[in-house]
């Protein structure tokens, strides 16, 4: 028996049992259009979770390492016990940050680099008074960490000398205009007035009412930190491996290195928990699918003794005979999974645009090469037991079959 006469004996037991191979590729259709869209959606919703909590952030922060007191030895064959409070930490700069800032440019792993120098102020406007954070950015460098430009909600970017950017709430709060004038105070005397220039809204709210953007210099004045960088924010390709990236980057340099991924534990915990769902969801789906299968040609092999014994004593071997039931599973699983796959399609077509709308799922080819391939597989594998049960009949048992 050739292969091509055992996939034409495989499509012919299929299509004599037409309406069991219909229900088991319905089945199989609906399990592959769940497994689609479930995916989809929870991948569209981890991008749009990601996209809004670190759109507005670094996935690491390079900083200087926590400053430690300074402790006596004590005297030898002595035993020292010490309870000791934690240093208070002052602001400091990161020493060498254009050499640090020109190394992590180098590395292959990492998207973007930018210096930032930050410190607390007072906002004054007339009689109002806020606290705020000094931020003193590179334009260029910082746009690709976080997109202000984008952000603008009156005014426009622009970063320069005696201008400022600040956050829609604290406009709100100070009752600011574009064009209106700010007086920030740094403590001890250093004060400037300065420009407001740009709104901006990065839809966390404090974020928004208490960010204030300026140039690097201007700042560097204000927090008494000339020449100094506080804080090197970094992006990488993967933000999944900005923890071991973060640690590499600590190793290399004897800084302080924290990725999004620890500062952001519950978010963590939270794509983790949608993750382990999808892999639950998918693997049930697999399983009720297999299930069907095995069930279906469990049945077929009872119903086909005779015929398989004639096949055997006609000169096929076990292998030809458990190659035509493997065949049928892997014809069930493709087949099914097809149009079952471009259902899940559909299902995310008519929730982008039919839907709530609350965000973006992403129609990604790949998702359907790899359904349609777990199916396939899933096929095989379930057909496994009946094919081997097959191809263990005796010949003349068989036959003998009624």
């Amino acid at each position: 028996m050739t292969l091509i006469t055992e996939w034409s004996i495989a499509t012919r037991f299929l299509r004599e049992g037409k309406a069991q191979s219909a229900l088991i590729l319905l089945g199989i259709g609906m399990g592959v259009a769940v497994i689609v869209f479930i995916t989809a959606l929870i991948n569209g919703l981890q991008s749009n979770t990601i996209e809004r909590t670190l759109g507005t952030q670094a996935h690491i922060r390079v900083q200087p390492a926590d400053e430690q007191n300074l402790v006596a030895p004590p005297a030898a064959g002595v035993t020292q016990l010490l309870l000791e409070d934690k240093r208070a930490q002052r602001l400091r700069s990161i020493n060498n940050w254009q050499e640090l800032r020109n190394m992590l440019d180098q590395l292959p792993y990492i998207k973007a680099v930018s210096p930032v120098v930050s410190g607390p102020a007072f906002a004054r406007r007339g009689d109002a008074l806020e606290s705020v954070a000094l931020l003193g950015i590179d334009p260029q460098r910082y746009q690709r960490i976080v997109d202000l430009q984008n952000s603008m909600v009156e005014g426009r970017f622009r970063i320069a000398a005696g201008d400022a950017l600040v956050g829609r709430q604290l406009a709100h709060e100070l009752g600011l205009r574009v064009g209106d004038k700010l007086r920030l105070d740094g403590g001890q005397g250093r004060e400037a007035v300065v420009n407001v220039v740009g709104i901006f809204e990065l839809g966390v709210r404090e974020l928004d009412s208490r960010y204030v953007y300026l140039d690097m210099k201007q700042t560097q004045s204000l927090i008494d930190l000339p020449g100094a960088a506080t804080v090197i924010d970094v992006t990488v390709n993967d933000i999944f491996s900005a923890e071991d990236i973060a640690r590499r980057i600590a190793r290399l340099t004897g800084l302080k290195a924290e990725s999004w991924m620890e500062t952001n534990s519950q978010l963590m915990n939270a794509l983790r928990a949608q993750r382990l769902s999808t892999r639950m969801i998918s693997g049930f789906v697999a399983l009720s699918v297999a299930l069907g299968i095995a069930s279906v040609l469990s049945v077929s092999v009872v119903q086909r003794t005779r015929e398989i014994g004639i096949l055997r004593a006609m000169g096929s071997t076990r292998q030809q005979i458990l190659r035509v039931f493997l065949l049928q599973g892997a014809l069930f699983g493709l087949a099914g999974s097809l149009p079952g796959g471009l259902a899940g399609y559909g299902m995310v077509a008519a929730f982008n645009n039919l839907g709530p709308r609350l965000f973006e799922v992403p129609l990604e080819p790949g998702l359907l090469v790899a359904a349609i391939s777990l199916a396939t597989v899933t096929g095989v594998l379930a057909a496994a037991m009946p094919a081997r049960r097959a191809a263990s009949l005796d010949p003349v048992e068989a036959i003998r079959h009624v």
